[in-house]
């Protein structure tokens, strides 16, 4: 069995490119047929005249070939527009369908049987995955004085959503969380980065959201968000922790790093039966006090390496 995936609007641009494509070739062609099917005999003698009308019956062949192609390219421009409308009205009228099968698990649950969550708006959390089968919507970044929103939990099948960035403040935001993965298969969400610190006083980062968890059999741990930048002279946010692999299979995801010290990176994720521990954030150079670098994740109970623990740069 074979699966074709296609992108309307990507089928109409292609589409719309050829049909201005011919219509350059067309216009070169109009421009270039009196001059040619015309050519005048260079004198009265007999082959001057031979001459010419080969050149003439030449351009006359060359023309008629291009007719022929102008015509087949136009089918083939008609063709492509056409397939695009097919495959949009194929997909409105699946995803009619489909928010009827949806509406009143959406209405009883909050969330629909099959399609991914909703983006959050500015700050707010994302939407939870289809129960069934469905990503889990992305955090929203945060705005001045807002914290970044947590990624979307995924269903039974399907990947936690990354978590929003923290928004700027006297204190740098926090990172939103990333979202869990699926019951059965699906990794967590990365974590939102910390925001940027910029009062006058205790102008630190904020810190780096968790990574979400990837608590069904398979998955990997989302990594923890990075810390904010603190504002000169001032510490960055503390690095998020990564999340832990899943039950069966999955590595633990890294810790965040720290852009100047005086805070901690983000220990790494723990595997739990195969998998790799997450290594732990590093802590870059510090304007003041040392921060220490995260510890690396356990590797799985039957199978798997510990990650590393992170640097320090003093």
């Amino acid at each position: 069995m074979s699966f074709v995936v296609a992108a309307p609007e990507v089928v109409v641009a292609a589409a719309s490119d050829l049909a201005g494509i011919g219509s350059a070739i067309g216009a070169a062609n109009a421009a270039a047929a009196v001059p040619t099917m015309g050519v005048l005999a260079a004198g009265a003698d007999e082959v001057s005249a031979a001459v010419a009308d080969l050149f003439g019956a030449h351009a006359q062949a060359y023309q008629a070939l291009s007719a022929q192609a102008a015509l087949f390219h136009e089918q083939f421009v008609h063709a492509m527009t056409a397939g695009a409308g097919a495959y949009a009205g194929a997909e409105a009228a699946d995803a009619a369908a489909l928010d009827v099968l949806n509406g009143p698990f959406q209405a009883l649950f909050g969330r629909p049987l099959i399609g991914d969550g909703a983006n959050g708006a500015p700050g707010q959390p994302g939407g939870p995955g289809g129960l069934l089968y469905g990503n889990g919507g992305n955090g929203g970044n945060g705005g001045i004085g807002q914290p970044g929103g947590a990624g979307g939990d995924a269903g039974l099948i399907g990947n936690g959503g990354n978590g929003g960035i923290g928004g700027p403040g006297a204190t740098g935001l926090a990172g939103g969380a990333g979202g869990v993965g699926g019951l059965l298969f699906g990794d967590g969400g990365n974590g939102g980065a910390g925001g940027l610190g910029t009062g006058p006083v205790g102008a630190t980062g904020g810190i780096g959201g968790p990574g979400g968890a990837a608590v069904g059999l398979f998955g990997h741990g989302g990594a923890g968000g990075a810390g904010g930048l603190g504002k000169a002279g001032f510490a960055g946010g503390a690095g998020g922790t990564g999340g832990t692999g899943g039950l069966l299979y999955g590595n633990g995801g890294n810790g965040g790093n720290v852009p100047s010290g005086a805070a901690d990176g983000g220990a790494g994720g723990d595997a739990r039966l195969i998998g790799n521990g997450g290594d732990g954030g590093s802590v870059g150079a510090a304007p003041t006090g040392i921060g220490n670098g995260g510890n690396g994740g356990n590797g799985g109970w039957l199978y798997g390496d510990g990650g590393s623990g992170g640097s320090t740069l003093q």
